[in-house]
């Protein structure tokens, strides 16, 4: 891979000659600040802040059943469970805390690793789940409706001091990098990152020269983005729509905003429901895919005006504002699946507004001015989280996987005196090919396999018509 310049950030950062092991974020007796939330909350610092602990038998439920439809992660379990090849690691994990995601932190644990979680959206915890985390000694700070104290969560995850991130969206990773570069640069050795758009900003941040460490990219990875976030986000965000709305989908106009793998996703599961689904695009080779799929493409500007419900997964800020809602129909619902909750300008829509109320639970009505009212779903949130459950755990058993076993290679190089560069590093093609080799086992699924005469032909250069 190409050198990067060093930046002045990285050559202080990296300067001084400290031992990863003397490295600390905090003093040893360090006392943090009590959270911001006034409610109800079960805390016990250096230990765990959850909503409520007495939760936490449902929670071993809920996990108990994702475990047994995530066969692969299961059978990573097992292998290390006795080698314990991440003995003496500390992992911060800053990731949606579902079902599914318990069972990668247990996977952790069980391979020997100390882990302390934070959830990386403040609608996105599931509070039995953390609960159940929580009376298993698991440093869990996370509950539904954190916003206030998002980022204190976050800062509670690095009281332990990690020398490995897990992350979805970048949010750990951007703290370390921000606040505690020095730590960042010498004691970290290296994270993994899960989605689309905490991708875009370490690759942002690493084309600045200012990534301080090696982030390996599983959201890149096959089995991860054309099957988690295909059909994993395409299944969720509807059924999200549907907890939150419970209208009927066959025959409305379903515009879905952006055709990547996300919206790809969407739009498909919205077509099976009976939608007449709408595709907005700014990218031409994404928008002729849309149209050769079958679907009508519009500019937003046009959507607008036909919608009934509308979905955006496009990572990107202010793609429905102020003059898409004043030309909705009265009762449009709107929604969002991207990682963050700027895709829909939710501060304009307030600027038309007359009064709003909650109608239903994740659903707000917003009556206008002009007498119109329109719906926004999860607070503009990730709807699939905030309404559902996340993504169905047989998709999950792919995508942690991956994070598992880029952990593993992470802390291999490391007991080897290797260390990746501090670039986005992608996923080696056949972690991907195992991935997807034991998923299919686990499935009862067999495949035929190339002759040696087929492995000849094909890099037989000389081989003519």
């Amino acid at each position: 891979m190409a050198k990067q310049k060093r930046t002045k950030q990285q050559k202080q950062a990296r300067g001084k000659n400290t031992s990863r092991q003397s490295l600390r974020i905090r003093p040893a007796k360090f006392t943090p600040p009590p959270p911001k939330e006034k409610g109800k909350l079960d805390y016990k610092p250096g230990k765990y802040c959850v909503r409520d602990l007495s939760l936490a038998k449902e929670g071993r439920k809920l996990i108990e059943w994702a475990e047994s439809h995530m066969p692969v992660l299961m059978e990573l379990r097992e292998r290390y469970r006795k080698t314990k090849p991440l003995q003496g690691y500390t992992i911060a994990g800053c990731l949606h805390v579902t079902k599914e995601t318990a069972v990668l932190v247990r996977t952790f644990v069980a391979a020997g690793a100390k882990v302390a979680w934070s959830g990386c959206n403040p609608l996105s915890t599931n509070d039995a789940v953390a609960a159940a985390l929580a009376a298993e000694s698991i440093p869990i700070f996370a509950w539904h409706g954190n916003h206030k104290d998002f980022y204190w969560c976050i800062e509670r995850t690095l009281d332990f001091h990690p020398n490995l991130t897990l992350d979805d969206g970048a949010d750990l990773i951007n703290t370390l990098h921000e606040h505690y570069p020095q730590y960042a640069a010498e004691a970290v050795i290296g994270g993994t990152e899960e989605t689309t758009t905490g991708i875009k900003r370490l690759r942002a941040r690493a084309d600045a020269g200012e990534l301080l460490f090696p982030v390996i990219a599983v959201n890149d990875a096959e089995t991860k983005w054309d099957f988690d976030n295909v059909y994993g986000t395409g299944q969720s965000t509807i059924d999200g729509i549907l907890r939150a709305t419970s209208v009927m989908l066959a025959g409305k106009n379903f515009v879905v905003a952006g055709f990547g793998h996300c919206g790809r996703g969407v739009a498909i599961r919205a077509r099976g429901m009976g939608a007449n689904v709408i595709v907005t695009e700014v990218k031409a080779t994404a928008a002729l895919k849309a149209l050769l799929e079958g679907f009508r493409v519009l500019p937003m500007d046009e959507a607008a005006k036909i919608g009934d419900i509308f979905c955006t997964a496009t990572g990107v800020n202010n793609v429905i504002r102020k003059r898409h809602f004043q030309s909705m129909k009265d009762g449009a619902i709107v929604c969002n699946t991207g990682h963050y909750d700027v895709e829909i300008n939710l501060v304009e829509l307030k600027q038309l507004t007359k009064s709003k109320r909650q109608i239903r639970p994740n659903c707000e009505e917003y009556r206008l001015k002009n007498g119109k009212k329109i719906y926004v779903l999860a607070e503009g949130r990730l709807v699939n989280l905030a309404a559902a459950e996340g993504h169905p755990s047989e998709v999950m058993d792919m995508s942690f996987a991956n994070q598992f076993m880029s952990q593993i290679r992470l802390v291999e190089l490391d007991k080897q005196g290797k260390r990746l560069p501090p670039e986005v590093i992608p996923i080696p093609p056949e972690q991907d090919e195992f991935i997807a080799q034991t998923k299919l086992q686990t499935m009862g699924v067999r495949i035929d396999k190339l002759t040696r005469d087929q492995q000849r032909y094909i890099h037989d250069y000389l081989a003519g018509t």
